[in-house]
């Protein structure tokens, strides 16, 4: 098998090595800002960061075959389907963490074109259960961040000012989950894959989350895919609605 951000032997399909079979926040790009505290559309670019859509072309993993896709910026896709209908393992094609056939492209940039690694700092999956390396919230961060938009991110979230010197141990699943969502953004990505995002969480604290993640994916211009169970949430926070059935997505009134 090829290292990750090869082409496979077999025509069409990318593969990835062991070693890059995890999601990529690790990169330090400069802070995403609440928008308060940017005052123009170029102050808060970076890299592919906003403005740039997500199309997939004839994407193909497991039993979806031709997936076709085109995310705006700044546009929520939901994606539903059943329980084992391919909805995680499309978001991990997406990322580049799974073989798959077709292709992906992030504006000019061409997943196929670019290591694995360097695609997943701007196509950002945050996935269902995150996983935490070190021992404290703070440095999961990016250094750059600006201390009053991540102020005014936790508040928003939910979270008192001194949740950055908490313990990762001491988190429960849900302070786990939207402080992912925190950490994501914090890297400044070109794209959003959330995988049910809010599944943790209770009424009050899924409405506040929702807003936030709105709120943030319209400022960066982000094209934004969401798994989703919810039709209330869907409903909610959805631009357009696709639904796995058999082995394509189709298009949801």
């Amino acid at each position: 098998m090829r290292q990750f951000g090869a082409v496979a032997d077999r025509p069409g399909y990318r593969t990835v090595s062991r070693r890059s079979l995890q999601w990529c926040e690790f990169t330090t790009w400069p802070a995403a800002l609440m928008p308060s505290t940017l005052p123009d559309t170029a102050a808060r670019s970076s890299s592919l960061s906003g403005s740039a859509a997500l199309h997939l072309q004839d994407v193909a993993i497991g039993t979806l075959t031709q997936v076709t896709a085109h995310i705006a910026a700044g546009e929520i896709l939901c994606l539903s389907g059943t329980s084992g209908s391919g909805k995680s393992r499309l978001l991990r094609a997406i990322a580049d963490l799974d073989p798959h056939g077709g292709e992906i492209h992030l504006g000019d940039h061409i997943q196929g074109k670019m290591p694995g690694h360097s695609w997943r700092r701007e196509v950002m999956l945050v996935p269902a259960e995150t996983q935490w390396w070190h021992d404290t919230v703070a440095e999961h961060l990016g250094p750059a961040m600006d201390e009053q938009a991540l102020q005014q991110a936790l508040t928003a979230l939910g979270f008192a000012p001194d949740t950055l010197h908490w313990q990762v141990s001491r988190l429960s699943s849900g302070e786990k989950q939207r402080l992912a969502l925190l950490r994501a953004i914090s890297h400044r990505p070109g794209a959003l894959l959330l995988d049910e995002p809010t599944a943790n969480l209770d009424g009050d604290t899924t409405l506040r989350t929702e807003q936030w993640l709105q709120d943030t994916v319209r400022y960066h211009a982000l094209p934004t895919l969401w798994v989703a169970h919810d039709p209330a949430q869907i409903a909610r926070v959805a631009d357009r609605h696709m639904h796995i059935e058999g082995h394509r997505l189709v298009q949801q009134p």
